[in-house]
């Protein structure tokens, strides 16, 4: 059965860090690209940072400096390293795996010139940003 599990949510203070993982059962994360999506109360789901197969990167805005994605093939586990966390990026994270593509009504990951279909999904951890 094909799994994401994410972990390593939690509370944390304005300024603090978090490391989220990513851990894919059932299947292999070698070829796939990871991304990290996040949802807050009462608002869309967006796309937070992306990683394709080969280490290429995405990150949004709003957390380019402060996110850092990374994966290790070996554990098939992906990584959101978070530092100097603010307010706003409390919400529901998740990871999603996906393949190259583009389908309408399917969340993907834009690295570079590639797209991604992210197929997979974890069911979420909390991160919560409050002093």
């Amino acid at each position: 059965q094909v799994q994401l599990v994410e972990s390593g949510g939690g509370l944390v203070q304005p300024g603090g860090s978090l490391r989220l993982s990513c851990a894919a059962s059932g299947f292999t994360l070698d070829y796939y690209a990871i991304g990290w999506f996040r949802q807050a109360p009462g608002k869309e789901r967006e796309g937070v940072s992306c990683i394709s197969s080969d280490g290429s990167t995405y990150y949004a805005d709003s957390v380019k400096g402060r996110f850092t994605i990374s994966r290790d093939h070996a554990k098939s586990t992906a990584y959101l390293q978070m530092i100097d966390l603010k307010p706003e990026d409390t919400a529901v994270y998740y990871c999603a795996g996906g393949t190259p593509g583009l389908t309408a009504g399917q969340p993907v990951c834009v690295i570079g010139q590639s797209y991604y279909d992210m197929r997979y999904w974890g069911k979420g951890t909390l991160v919560t940003v409050s002093s």
